[in-house]
């Protein structure tokens, strides 16, 4: 008698299982994982966009089904093995996330550890899955997490605690921020102004920036705009950080901008795009070789860039008060993109505020030396929290009393209730204006 045949591994499935891998074991990025992976195992179109949630999601949303898992389980969840956990989370994530028929997300997740663990494993995942599809979301979170919002929007305690301080009087939007931070973001395009128009772009234009589209679907790289290098892929909400310093006036000469942090390049392409129109240029500056590389590649397109330095910016190559204008997006703990860097609210600690704050500090101040009196100095985070905005900002203003605060948001008219920690800055947020929450203050040197 002949054994019955063994079902295949569905391709888009074992993709995420991989994604998640490496998201574990290698500290990967899922964002630079699912290409390679997509086309390794021939997806796209609808699979590779199923592949993408089903790896993003379950990474954004495995705080609330590790709660429901462990409801589930008669054991500890450290003490499952690190890959049945992993299909178990796709498992749960098709089950209460996605729109999966019950028994094709039990089925194929249960083939999947078959293939990659074993017959017994697959029997456990079984029976553990099973009772996941016993109740809705809804009705395992008022089982799991009542009156608990980390749980609930699978967020860390402490980043909870941080967005709380950071809404300060209107901390009655934070559940509403959560679920944003869980949303799938928006693929945004940037048309870079003197190489694309913005109507050469599909898409819906964006409500804020002059150059920027949602696109509808598909793949960016098959715009002929973004192959080319004329347009690009970028949250809208860099986009303003980018339209914000050119827009802020200056006194005198206006030639020679500086992009501190440049790596990986969509902000210093915009940049160099707008310097080129006012008669300017733009030198970035990198730390890393490869990211150099990248921010090279980024804005080859435009003549707006006059080089890339490959340097530590906290001992810029630059001369007292040489740079009219000076961008410093600096490096922070990313707690504002948390739609697009599913790992990152998993894999920061409080620890990394007070390093990263120590670096911000002597960014800033490494740009202050920089900057040219008249000029203007734009400091950005991709963080709300108040350690790495207001505080770094304040601190900054008492060491450098020739250092004054202006006014960034009527650089921005268009975007509304947007007022941030800090008289004169902008906090843009996810439930609000559909961005990554970034902060914005513009410093002048007296």
């Amino acid at each position: 008698m002949s054994r019955p045949k063994r079902r295949a591994v569905d391709p888009s499935r074992l993709a995420a299982f991989e994604v998640l891998k490496a998201v574990r074991v290698d500290d990967g990025y899922t964002n630079l994982l699912l290409p390679a992976l997509l086309a390794r195992h021939g997806l796209a179109g609808r699979d590779a966009a199923f592949t993408t949630e089903l790896a993003s999601g379950t990474i954004r949303r495995q705080g609330t089904y590790d709660a429901v898992l462990a409801a589930c389980i008669d054991r500890p969840l450290r003490k499952v093995e690190a890959k049945v956990l992993d299909a178990l989370r796709l498992g749960t994530h098709q089950l209460l996330g996605m729109r999966v028929p019950t028994h094709a997300a039990i089925d194929t997740t249960v083939t999947l550890v078959r293939d990659q663990v074993n017959q017994g494993a697959a029997g456990f995942s079984n029976a553990v899955l099973r009772k996941v599809a016993s109740q809705d979301l809804d009705a395992w979170l008022a089982q799991v997490a009542p009156d608990d919002l980390a749980v609930a929007h699978s967020h860390p305690a402490w980043v909870v605690e941080e967005l709380r301080r950071a809404l300060a009087d209107r901390a009655e939007e934070l559940p509403e921020l959560l679920a944003a931070d869980n949303d799938a973001p928006r693929v945004t395009l940037v048309a870079r102004p003197g190489l694309a128009a913005r109507d050469e772009l599909p898409g819906t234009p964006t409500p804020y920036s002059p150059y920027g589209v949602v696109l509808d679907g598909g793949d960016p790289s098959s715009v002929v705009a973004v192959a080319e290098g004329r347009a690009g892929v970028q949250d809208e909400g860099s986009q303003l950080v980018a339209l914000a310093l050119a827009a802020a006036p200056v006194d005198g000469r206006d030639e020679r901008w500086i992009d501190l942090c440049a790596g990986p390049g969509g902000k210093a392409s915009l940049l160099a795009a707008l310097a080129a129109q006012q008669g300017a240029a733009l030198t970035g500056v990198e730390l890393h070789h490869h990211r150099a590389r990248l921010v090279a590649r980024a804005a080859s397109a435009t003549a707006g860039l006059a080089g890339v330095v490959q340097a530590d910016a906290t001992r810029a190559p630059f001369a007292d008060a040489s740079a009219d204008r000076i961008l410093l997006d600096a490096p922070c703990t990313g707690l504002g993109a948390l739609r697009r860097r599913p790992e990152a609210r998993w894999r920061r600690r409080p620890a990394d505020v007070t390093e990263l704050v120590g670096l911000q500090r002597a960014l800033l101040a490494e740009a202050i030396r920089v900057l040219r009196p008249g000029g203007a100095l734009l400091y950005a985070t991709c963080s709300p929290v108040l350690a790495e905005t207001a505080d770094v900002v304040t601190a900054a203003l008492a060491e450098h009393p020739q250092v004054r605060l202006e006014d960034v948001s009527a650089h921005l008219p268009a975007v509304p209730d947007a007022e941030g920690p800090l008289p004169g800055t902008v906090q843009l947020w996810p439930h609000r204006h559909g961005t990554d929450a970034m902060f914005l203050a513009l410093l002048r040197k007296a």
